[in-house]
């Protein structure tokens, strides 16, 4: 595999502000997950809930791609490719099915390491991981007005967890757990953008989550009790899960990337933990703090400030 990735972009009609609002839907609905896990826990195991989120996805995928096959097959319609065609196509879907989860797993072993705001703190650091990749792997070039946005959303998500900081040497592996766990959720955005100029965001996630459902099985295996909820609501729960943010949100999310680049895409989710803090302030009745607010009000400026750049969306090229 060469060293750069060639990113073919197909011409599209110029459409930021729609596909802006598609990104803050899909914003909304993945932030729903953490809401959502915590209640799966309830039940059954982190490790659980996130290999039943994938291969309920991987159903959910399979079913709208044959939908649309039909009934692209009636009306006559060119359909897109869903199977790779070459060998780093390939390659690139285990990939991205295996970071994917990989991201998740060490997410979770770091919860059980070092503190949740070390944990969320650096696992913010993934715009850099992102932009960074996307520099050295599709030569894409980021303005100072970006790279500013970015360093202010990404200062305003270590706000929301200022207080809750700890600098220890005994959580040293944890935290090292938490900053791989951000380089895996890079790692995987980036091997989206490069299949999401020849593939659909459902074909993509069909594999995705298909393939990441196949990493955990032994995983769950070697290190749950139980691998599926007992209850017909913990099975609500995991399909809520499974439909709301991983076919609905990340599907919207990976559709966005055909317009916008994986690097700002990284900066907008910044804003997930403080729209799951609401989530929780509705739901849980935790609190919101006057710190909470302004960090909110950080991280949008950082996301403003990276929108209105020239480096948040594509260009389309003949």
């Amino acid at each position: 595999m060469s060293s750069k990735i060639e990113l073919e972009l197909p011409q599209q009609p110029t459409r930021p502000t729609g596909d802006l609002i598609l990104l803050s839907v899909a914003l909304v609905a993945v932030s729903l997950a953490a809401i959502l896990i915590k209640l799966s826990e309830r039940e059954i195991g982190p490790n659980a809930t996130i290999f039943n989120r994938l291969w309920i996805a991987t159903l959910a995928f399979s079913l709208w791609n044959g939908l649309k096959a039909v009934v692209d097959r009636k009306e006559e319609k060119i359909t897109v490719k869903s199977l790779p065609d070459s060998h780093q196509e390939g390659l690139l879907f285990i990939l991205v099915g295996i970071v994917g989860s990989a991201s998740v797993i060490c997410w979770a072993w770091s919860l059980t390491q070092t503190s949740v705001a070390n944990s969320t703190v650096l696992r913010s650091m993934s715009p850099v991981f992102t932009s960074l990749g996307g520099w050295l792997l599709f030569n894409q070039r980021f303005d100072r007005r970006f790279l500013a946005g970015m360093v202010l959303a990404i200062l305003g998500a270590i706000a929301l967890e200022w207080d809750d900081l700890q600098i220890d040497s005994d959580r040293l592996i944890g935290d090292l757990v938490a900053l791989l766990s951000a380089l895996f959720y890079a790692a995987n955005l980036l091997i989206i953008e490069a299949l999401r100029s020849n593939f659909t965001a459902a074909t993509i996630l069909l594999w995705r989550c298909g393939i990441g459902s196949l990493f955990l099985l032994p995983i769950v295996w070697l290190t749950e009790d139980q691998f599926f909820p007992k209850t017909i609501e913990g099975w609500l729960i995991l399909i809520a899960l499974a439909v709301i943010c991983q076919t609905f949100g990340q599907g919207l999310l990976v559709h966005t990337l055909n317009r916008f680049s994986s690097g700002f895409v990284a900066v907008v989710l910044l804003f997930e933990p403080a729209i799951a803090a609401c989530f929780a302030w509705l739901i849980f009745a935790e609190q919101l703090t006057l710190v909470n607010g302004l960090a909110f009000a950080v991280i949008l400026a950082g996301i403003y400030l990276a929108k209105t750049s020239g480096s948040a969306e594509k260009v389309a090229t003949e």
